[in-house]
C-alpha cells in the first residue's frame, strides 16, 4: 500500500491528474508487483471552474484505467492550491519483490526514462519551453512504469527503487545504503530530456534541486570534468521519473533485448561495486 499526491507541474487539468496517478502508481511497480485498487486524494479550491476539476479527475481515472486499476473511492476537501494524488493498492509475491536492498556488486545499473523533468517543467512555469519540450516532458511523466516493472520481474531482479522527487542520486544513495554496496555512474551515458542541458545551463532548477545537493552532496564523488550545472541534473527532483533498476551482469543482455523488444526504453548507466561510495564519472573506466 502506497500514497501519492502533489500540487500541478503542468498547466493542463487532463495531464495533471494523468501524471499524478502514473506517479501514485510508481511505487508499487518499483517492488515488481501489480496494483489493482486505488482511492482518490483530492484537495481542490472551491472557485476552480467545474469543468477543471472534472479534468483532473478523468486524467487519473483513465490513467488508472490504463493500468488495469479499479478506483474505489477516495476523498476530497477544499485548499488554496490544488493538490492530487492517490492511495494505491497492489500485490506482490514476497519472494520475488524488488527492494531498495537487493543490489550487489557486479550488477549493472540500468534507468528506464530520461533526466530533467524537474529542470524542465520549472523552465515550463518560466514559460520558457517549446511546445515539442513540453510535449516530451508531458510525455514521459504519463507513461506507467508498468511494463519496466514486469519486465523487471520477469528476470528475477531483486534490487529497484523509482526515481522520483530526491532525484536520481538521491534514490541511489537509498539503494546503496540498504544494499550496502557503492555505486558508480557514468554520466555521459545517463539519459537526458532535449531541453535539459539547456535549462541546466540557465539554472532554472526547482528549489528541491538545491535540497537534494544539500543533503545527499557529501556522499558522492564527482569528476572534476563534470560541470556544476551537470552536477544538478543529478539532483533534478522527478515527478513520475523511471525506474533505477540493479541487473546482474549475465543477464543484462538478455535484459536490454526483452526491454527492445517491447519497446521499453532501457539504459544502462552505471554499475554496482565493492565498498560505500558513490561515484559520477564522465565516461566508464575512467577516474
Amino acid at each position: 500500500m502506497t500514497t501519492d499526491f502533489f500540487t500541478p507541474v503542468v498547466d493542463d487539468a487532463y495531464d495533471y491528474g494523468s501524471i499524478a496517478a502514473a506517479n501514485s502508481l510508481s511505487d508499487v511497480y518499483a517492488m515488481g508487483g501489480q496494483p489493482f485498487l486505488a482511492l482518490n486524494i483530492a484537495a481542490l479550491p472551491p472557485q476552480l471552474p467545474t469543468e477543471v476539476m472534472a479534468n483532473i479527475l478523468r486524467g487519473g481515472a483513465e490513467k488508472t484505467r490504463e493500468a488495469g486499476v479499479v478506483v474505489a473511492g477516495g476523498h476530497t476537501i477544499q485548499d488554496k492550491e490544488p493538490k492530487f494524488g492517490l492511495v494505491v493498492i497492489g500485490f506482490v509475491d514476497p519472494r520475488r519483490a524488488m527492494t531498495k536492498s537487493g543490489a550487489r556488486p557486479g550488477d549493472r545499473l540500468v534507468i528506464t526514462k530520461p533526466l530533467g523533468g524537474g529542470v524542465t517543467t520549472t523552465a515550463l512555469k518560466q514559460q520558457l519551453t517549446t511546445p515539442d519540450e513540453l510535449n516530451e516532458v508531458v510525455g514521459w511523466m504519463k507513461r506507467l512504469n508498468r511494463d519496466a516493472g514486469l519486465l523487471a520481474s520477469r528476470f528475477e531482479l531483486r534490487g529497484a527503487t523509482d526515481i522520483t522527487g530526491y532525484s536520481l542520486l538521491g534514490h541511489a544513495f537509498e539503494l546503496a545504503s540498504a544494499s550496502g554496496v557503492g555505486l558508480e555512474f557514468c554520466f555521459d551515458q545517463i539519459p537526458l530530456l532535449s531541453g535539459a542541458l539547456k535549462y541546466a545551463r540557465e539554472w532554472t532548477f526547482p528549489g528541491g534541486a538545491s535540497d537534494n545537493a544539500l543533503f545527499f552532496e557529501q556522499y558522492i564523488t564527482f569528476d572534476p570534468a563534470i560541470e556544476d550545472y551537470e552536477r544538478m541534473l543529478l539532483f533534478d527532483p522527478q515527478t513520475s521519473g523511471g525506474l533505477l533498476l540493479s541487473v546482474p551482469e549475465e543477464k543484462l543482455p538478455a535484459f536490454l533485448a526483452a526491454a527492445d523488444e517491447i519497446s521499453q526504453p532501457a539504459w544502462e548507466v552505471g554499475r554496482v561495486v565493492n565498498g560505500q561510495d558513490i561515484r559520477v564519472v564522465r565516461t566508464c573506466g575512467t577516474a
